[in-house]
């Protein structure tokens, strides 16, 4: 039996969880066939409120009695989120294309630096996340690190783990210095889509190999002789999941049409993120973007050039992308390849008391996720949520702050209405009962990755800075960071407001 299970169409009705049998109708598209399941069983979810309507304004909200006062744990160091910055995200293919990626990342670092009057030889350790990555700069930390100025003595090293490849880095660097290897590191990430690597056919790589190896010119000639137009065809990145040769905005399309999440309702949620991330902006609360000058271009970027907010007449004109005609998932309601690249610094609480750095949060408890990359890649947040709330001894009522990654709308829609089942706990999560939907007054209330854009390896210090940021400003306790990769991989983190903190 398929996961996939298909929810009520319409907010705030009362949903119903449909079983899906293995039943396909099949539909075509440019790229490959999208199976699409048929509904069989329909089994009524026990949730008598439905869901909010989507607000396009950012509440502030007083945080609620908790069932902790804090989640110190003895015997365990507190490690701490000093600062962060992140350069600002743009389209691929507008100002940063004549760039390299080591260029942004090790801005970043240089930003960071300057901003908290950094003494570099402070920091022990750099952890970079990236997913696509330039073979010039292999290990794109150490480049980014001797481009920054920090000592060559200071160890670096790259992850990468799709779509939260820097929440690897930052949870990397709280591993090393809860095991008491270092007190004091920098974890960030970077993307760069303007330039990605484009190889030789495999058959034009494996041809120069033995040309390079051949001894005499009667031997080159002979190799050369064997070239066809086949041999010069490229090779480009593969957007498609290794494992299930599967495009993601095929998945997001078909998660959305499982759980029934309408055309209308992701368009809606799209035009959220925009219209709040555009406040955001105005109200000056995106105070860990700085600045950037291109070289030999005098103007400055100064902000994200991806918020647009449009209308929902207009953003319905826009056709299917993915799969054609029937898709609901289109470039108005799906993030955008995106360069840019960000970076905090992380501590343990006596190193930050020793060197004077006022933190914003506690980093508190996280996991990571896996399941099935077919029927399952997006649903990251529903498996990742319960467990690190259970981990830090958390209800969903105790999270003032949600920030959660968006991919594409409707994998955030499917998402909620996923943690909202009860059906659904019991037969995958293997729960007696649902975590319970974050509610929406407290969701991505500065925008998302659909507005702000997702440079894949940036975009986890990017939701870590908002949640510390926002529970100081709408003077919360507890923040929730939860998101989706590919290889159907999430993440969960509990983020805790540091006493007296400040946003500067």
């Amino acid at each position: 039996m398929s996961l996939m299970l298909k929810c009520g169409n319409k907010y705030p009705e009362i949903m119903n969880v449909i079983r899906i049998s293995q039943a396909e109708e099949k539909f075509s598209s440019e790229v490959l066939d999208f199976t699409f399941m048929s509904v069989v069983t329909v089994i009524p979810l026990l949730n008598s409120h439905g869901f909010q309507k989507f607000s396009t304004s950012s509440s502030r909200c007083a945080a609620a009695a908790k069932s902790k006062k804090t989640l110190a744990r003895e015997g365990l160091k507190n490690i701490v989120l000093i600062d962060g910055v992140r350069t600002p995200f743009l389209m691929s293919g507008t100002q940063y294309q004549s760039l390299m990626p080591h260029d942004l990342s090790r801005q970043s670092l240089l930003e960071l630096s300057r901003k908290l009057n950094l003494e570099k030889e402070a920091v022990e350790y750099i952890s970079i996340g990236t997913v696509i990555q330039e073979v010039k700069t292999a290990n794109i930390a150490r480049e980014s690190a001797l481009g920054a100025g920090f000592p060559d003595n200071i160890p670096a090293h790259t992850v990468t783990m799709a779509c939260i490849s820097s929440n690897q880095a930052v949870t990397s660097c709280i591993g090393y210095m809860h095991s008491g290897v270092y007190d004091a590191c920098i974890a960030g990430g970077v993307e760069f889509m303007s330039d990605v690597p484009i190889r030789h056919s495999r058959q034009m790589r494996a041809l120069m190999l033995k040309l390079n190896k051949a001894k005499t010119l009667g031997a080159r000639v002979s190799l050369l002789t064997k070239l066809s137009g086949k041999h010069f065809i490229p090779e480009l990145p593969g957007v498609a999941e290794f494992s299930t040769n599967e495009i993601m905005g095929h998945s997001g399309d078909r998660l959305a049409a499982a759980f029934k999440v309408s055309r209308e309702e992701q368009d809606e949620f799209a035009l959220r993120s925009h219209t709040l991330a555009h406040q955001a902006h105005q109200g000056g609360n995106f105070t860990d973007l700085v600045p950037f000058k291109v070289p030999g271009v005098s103007q400055v970027i100064n902000k994200d050039n991806g918020i647009r907010v449009s209308t929902k007449e207009q953003m319905a004109k826009l056709k299917p992308a993915f799969i054609k005609p029937h898709g609901t998932v289109t470039a108005a309601n799906a993030s955008y390849l995106t360069d840019g690249a960000s970076a905090c610094l992380i501590c343990t609480e006596e190193k930050a008391k020793k060197m004077g750095w006022k933190p914003r949060a506690y980093l508190r408890d996280f996991v990571y996720t896996s399941q099935d990359p077919k029927d399952q890649l997006l649903l990251g947040p529903t498996y990742a949520t319960p467990k690190v709330l259970d981990k830090a001894g958390l209800g969903v009522s105790d999270i003032d702050v949600w920030e959660v990654h968006e991919a594409f709308a409707g994998q955030v829609l499917a998402n909620l209405k996923a943690m909202d089942s009860d059906w659904f706990a019991k037969n995958y999560l293997k729960r007696e009962s649902k975590v319970g939907s974050p509610p929406v007054d407290k969701l991505n209330n500065w925008g998302g990755s659909l507005s702000i854009g997702h440079p894949f390896g940036a975009t986890g210090v990017r939701l870590l800075m908002h949640a510390a940021n926002r529970l100081i400003k709408e003077d919360g306790q507890y923040a929730c960071v939860t998101a989706c990769a590919a290889g159907g991989q999430g993440v969960g983190m509990v983020v805790e407001r540091y006493p007296g903190a400040t946003v500067n």
